[in-house]
This record gives C-alpha cells, structure tokens and sequence, in this order.
C-alpha cells in the first residue's frame, strides 16, 4: 500500500517538482568535469583549485541539480536549457523572461571576468558554468518547448516506462555501465588539431551543434518506441563524445577566463 501512494504521487507530481530532477545525470557531469581538468593550463588550475578549496570540477559539476530543491535557487532552473521549435532560430525567436541555458552561461563568465566579484560570487558561478556546459551538450536541453524538452515524449527503455528526456540523461549511460572516471579516461583520443577545431566557435555555435543532434533523435525515434541495444548501439558513442567535447570547451572558457 505505501508503494502505491508513493506511485501516485510521483504520477501527480507538479512540472515545477519534475523540472527538478537530474539533467545530464551525475556521471555525464562530472565526466565532463573529469575530462575539462585535464585540458587546464597551469594558472587555471591554481586559480580554481584556489576558488574551491581543492574540490574537483568533476564534484562540483552536479551542483546546479543540487540546489534545485532549494526554493532560493529557483529562478536559476530555466537557465539549464534552451526550447525552441524546429525550422526556427534561437536569435528571432522570442526569449524566455526568465531566461535560458546561454543566459547563463554568458552571466556565469560575466561574473568570473569581473574583478569586483567577491569570492562567494566567483565559486557559485564557477559550479553553474561548468553544470550549464554539461546540458549544453545534452541535446534535449535544446530542444522544443511543446514537449518540454523531451520530458512528454513517452517512450520504453527495455521494459521501463520513461520518456525521451530522461533517456539521454540518466537511462543510457547508466546502462553503459561506467563510471566517470572510466568514461573520462576511455575518451576518444583526439590530435591536437582535432582539439583545437573542438574548442573553436562560440557558445551559440555549440548550443546549434546540440540542436542539430536533437532533430537528428527526434527524426530517428517514435513516441511509444522501446528502446534498447539498438538505441545504445546507434547513439552512446555519441552521448559519449558530446561529454568529451563538453570538458574541452569547458577549459577553453576556464582557461581564457583564468589565464
């Protein structure tokens, strides 16, 4: 009988609480954060392990899932993502008045550049950035605003009910089976050059590679659909490598904000 409450429950729960889960998953994030540390030059590693007090960006990368059960973080929720409906472009189409993923993004490396910021300033926006370039490079984080993001496609993984949101953040790699540290040291190895091209571009130019990935899932997969080996044979390497690509351009920004 407690089972069941606890079912409706859930069932019942409110888009403000649901809004409120996970994004990326844990793994996706702080492999993310794994993967930036090692594309650090020198200076930004000291200017960050100074402004962390030697906590990893791989632990602080879920800080922006942490907080969201706390209401005084509340108006940072819409900045983990972007909606916008397909054939249209993010630069004409109305902006959210809350605002949005590249929102704060931009506001996190305003606030790290800034020489007036105070410590406390520079760590909470230090932990959103290196969150909010995760779910820049989850691609239902770029999605439509009609579906949520992907959170009303229903769709089976194996034999679960879920939706298509919660399958790129949490279902398929955990089914990968790897941890954070083993996703981040079983990367794909890059020349320098492919690197460099990785790290090339602006946020915008990125957050439309996303997009670009998002049609492409959406194009291949059916509300309804049970998804499985054939799902995860077609696309973990490419949930794989947008988390690499993430952690380089994450210390691209960290090391031209640090020096």
């Amino acid at each position: 009988m407690k089972y069941f409450f606890v079912l409706i429950f859930l069932i019942s729960m409110p888009l403000s609480a649901a809004e409120k889960l996970d994004d990326w998953g844990r793994t996706g994030h702080r492999a993310t954060g794994e993967i930036a540390t090692t594309h650090l030059s020198n200076k930004a590693k000291k200017a960050i392990d100074a402004l962390l007090n030697g906590e990893s960006l791989a632990l602080v990368s879920t800080y922006g899932d942490e907080i969201k059960s706390n209401d005084r973080y509340g108006k940072y929720w819409a900045w983990h993502f972007v909606n916008f409906p397909f054939g249209s472009r993010y630069e004409t189409h109305p902006k959210s008045e809350r605002g949005d993923i590249i929102r704060g993004i931009d506001t996190c490396v305003a606030v790290l550049k800034n020489e007036n910021s105070s410590k406390e300033e520079k760590v909470f926006h230090l932990k959103m950035l290196v969150h909010f370039i995760g779910d820049l490079h989850q691609p239902l984080h770029v999605g439509q605003a009609s579906d949520k993001g992907g959170n009303d496609f229903q769709v089976r993984w194996f034999d679960e009910g879920t939706n298509l949101h919660t399958v790129w953040d949490t279902k398929m790699i955990e089914s990968y089976n790897m941890s954070y540290s083993e996703l981040a040291a079983n990367r794909k190895r890059l020349s320098k050059r492919q690197i460099l091209e990785i790290q090339k571009g602006t946020v915008i130019d990125w957050m439309y590679e996303s997009r670009a990935l998002c049609e492409d899932i959406y194009a291949n997969t059916k509300v309804g659909e049970k998804l499985s080996y054939n799902y995860m044979y077609k696309y973990v390497d490419v949930a794989k490598f947008q988390m690499q690509k993430s952690g380089i351009r994450l210390a691209k920004m960290l090391n031209d904000i640090f020096g």
